[in-house]
């Protein structure tokens, strides 16, 4: 039992990964083997990085201590926010940095508003969702701009290859979710990180700025948030305004059912990815047993649900044993 307890809080996420393989065995079983299926992987592999990247931003940020409701908008608001800037005549390149910038904007004013006022982020961020949400319709007009035909979209919807199972979308995904988690293991900042999200009296009190550490982690999540609605967007073609709603929440329950702590300090990218294709098989293994689809919610909150009280007991058990070996 204690060497399973430290293999868990040691690796958290290796639960999530354990339960993984156990849907993929049944949802092949149930869906006839064509969940493992080379058109079907393709699909999911797909979707997988315009998700997986709000959920690595918003585990950084729940790492930290911190949550961001606004990501679902901010998803819809970036690419919007290009696509009329290209209806302008701005070039991509320029247009998507402008829209980054627009985005960390987004997270610097997150956070700023709840250090500053030490207002609970969820309701500062719950603030910002409808905020940026109706941005999102007063620039469009209430209806999707068209996108010019001349956007160097291969360079993030294309296949990497012909006859491949993934496209450059996931290439890009793959590099920024290496980077992120080199960025949490392997830095002072990802030190920082984690202990502010651990102890932040603590952290304060051994000079770790924490405030500073809170707001650059408020800013990547909305960019992380802001590129994902970008690659979504350039796969469908059309910058639609309702795109990203709910996502914010679906973000949340990736990071807790890939082991990140509600109370903060705990969380791996690796985790995040993990959450993020366990809720991508359960939707699609629910299609593919034929399943009503209204059950997936269902689904994932009662994971959710699961995953949270398995974290508090696995914790409580954690400090139970650490006690008994003290006396």
């Amino acid at each position: 039992m204690k060497r399973f307890l430290k293999i868990y809080l040691d690796k958290p996420e290796l639960a999530g990964l354990a339960l993984l393989i156990v849907l993929v065995i049944i949802f092949q079983i149930k869906s006839n083997s064509f969940l493992l299926s080379f058109e079907n992987i393709r699909g999911v592999m797909g979707l997988l990085p315009e998700m997986a990247l709000v959920a690595i931003g918003v585990t950084i940020l729940m790492i930290c201590g911190e949550f961001d409701l606004s990501v679902g908008s901010v998803f819809a608001l970036m690419p919007m926010s290009i696509a009329v800037m290209l209806g302008d005549g701005v070039p991509f390149t320029l247009a998507v940095l402008i829209g980054l910038g627009l985005c960390a904007i987004i997270g610097l004013i997150n956070g700023y508003i709840t250090l500053q006022f030490s207002i609970p982020s969820f309701i500062t961020t719950l603030g910002m969702l409808f905020i940026a949400r109706s941005l999102t319709i007063v620039i469009s007009g209430g209806f999707p701009p068209l996108l010019p035909d001349d956007l160097p979209t291969w360079l993030f919807t294309d296949y990497i290859w012909q006859g491949s199972i993934l496209r450059m979308s996931f290439l890009w995904f793959a590099v920024i979710a290496i980077l992120a988690a080199a960025f949490l293991s392997l830095t002072n900042f990802g030190n920082w990180i984690r202990a502010t999200g651990g102890f932040n009296e603590a952290a304060a009190s051994m000079g770790i700025p924490v405030k500073r550490v809170k707001i650059i982690c408020f800013m990547l999540c909305s960019m992380l948030a802001g590129f994902a609605g970008l690659l979504q967007v350039l796969r469908l073609g059309s910058p639609l305004p309702s795109i990203g709603e709910g996502l914010e929440l679906q973000a949340v329950a990736a990071a807790v059912i890939g082991g990140t702590a509600l109370s903060g300090g705990i969380g791996t990218v690796f985790g995040a990815i993990i959450g993020t294709l366990l809720i991508r098989v359960i939707d699609n293994g629910l299609v593919l047993s034929r399943v009503d689809s209204n059950w997936f919610k269902f689904a994932i909150g009662v994971l959710t649900m699961f995953a949270v009280v398995a974290n508090a007991w696995m914790g409580k058990m954690s400090r139970k044993i650490k006690l008994e070996a003290h006396k």
